[in-house]
Protein backbone atom coordinates (compact mmCIF):
# COMPACT_ATOMS: atom_id res chain seq x y z
CA UNK A 1 0.00 0.00 0.00
CA UNK A 2 2.98 2.47 0.34
CA UNK A 3 4.36 2.24 -3.31
CA UNK A 4 0.84 2.72 -4.26
CA UNK A 5 -0.13 5.92 -2.03
CA UNK A 6 3.31 7.38 -2.98
CA UNK A 7 2.99 7.03 -6.75
CA UNK A 8 -0.45 8.39 -6.45
CA UNK A 9 0.40 11.07 -4.03
CA UNK A 10 3.60 12.19 -6.33
CA UNK A 11 1.31 11.95 -9.36
CA UNK A 12 -1.05 14.90 -7.59
CA UNK A 13 -4.04 12.26 -6.51
CA UNK A 14 -5.55 12.99 -3.00
CA UNK A 15 -4.09 10.37 -0.77
CA UNK A 16 -5.95 9.46 2.40
CA UNK A 17 -4.42 7.23 5.04
CA UNK A 18 -7.37 5.88 7.27
CA UNK A 19 -5.86 3.91 10.48
CA UNK A 20 -7.32 2.60 13.86
CA UNK A 21 -5.58 4.09 16.58
CA UNK A 22 -3.73 1.53 18.18
CA UNK A 23 -2.10 0.32 15.41
CA UNK A 24 -1.00 4.41 14.87
CA UNK A 25 0.46 4.48 18.45
CA UNK A 26 1.89 0.85 18.41
CA UNK A 27 4.65 1.69 15.96
CA UNK A 28 2.87 -1.10 13.23
CA UNK A 29 2.88 1.57 10.03
CA UNK A 30 5.21 3.62 7.94
CA UNK A 31 4.84 7.54 7.57
CA UNK A 32 1.52 8.22 5.90
CA UNK A 33 1.97 10.18 2.87
CA UNK A 34 -1.11 12.55 2.21
CA UNK A 35 -3.05 12.94 4.65
CA UNK A 36 -3.92 10.65 7.85
CA UNK A 37 -7.27 10.11 9.65
CA UNK A 38 -7.05 7.93 12.95
CA UNK A 39 -10.26 6.10 13.74
CA UNK A 40 -10.59 3.75 17.04
CA UNK A 41 -11.70 0.78 15.40
CA UNK A 42 -11.75 -1.11 12.29
CA UNK A 43 -15.18 -1.45 11.88
CA UNK A 44 -14.99 2.44 11.72
CA UNK A 45 -11.81 2.31 9.37
CA UNK A 46 -14.17 0.51 6.84
CA UNK A 47 -17.20 2.82 7.44
CA UNK A 48 -14.72 5.97 7.08
CA UNK A 49 -13.07 4.20 3.37
CA UNK A 50 -16.64 3.73 2.11
CA UNK A 51 -17.81 7.43 2.73
CA UNK A 52 -14.30 8.53 1.22
CA UNK A 53 -13.42 7.05 -1.55
CA UNK A 54 -14.38 6.69 -5.30
CA UNK A 55 -13.21 3.44 -6.05
CA UNK A 56 -11.04 0.67 -4.01
CA UNK A 57 -7.34 -1.33 -4.34
CA UNK A 58 -7.28 -4.91 -2.89
CA UNK A 59 -3.41 -5.68 -2.94
CA UNK A 60 -2.89 -9.19 -1.51
CA UNK A 61 -3.21 -8.90 2.34
CA UNK A 62 -4.56 -11.40 5.05
CA UNK A 63 -7.72 -12.11 7.14
CA UNK A 64 -8.26 -8.31 7.70
CA UNK A 65 -7.67 -7.38 3.55
CA UNK A 66 -10.59 -10.10 3.29
CA UNK A 67 -12.96 -8.57 5.92
CA UNK A 68 -12.91 -5.06 4.00
CA UNK A 69 -13.47 -6.55 0.53
CA UNK A 70 -16.47 -8.30 1.80
CA UNK A 71 -17.71 -5.22 3.55
CA UNK A 72 -17.30 -3.24 0.55
CA UNK A 73 -18.96 -5.71 -1.79
CA UNK A 74 -21.97 -6.09 -0.26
Amino acid sequence: MGCVSTIAHVGGSQVLGIIPTALAEGNFVRKTVGEELRVPTMQDRISKMLDNSDAFIALPGGIGTLEEIFQIAS
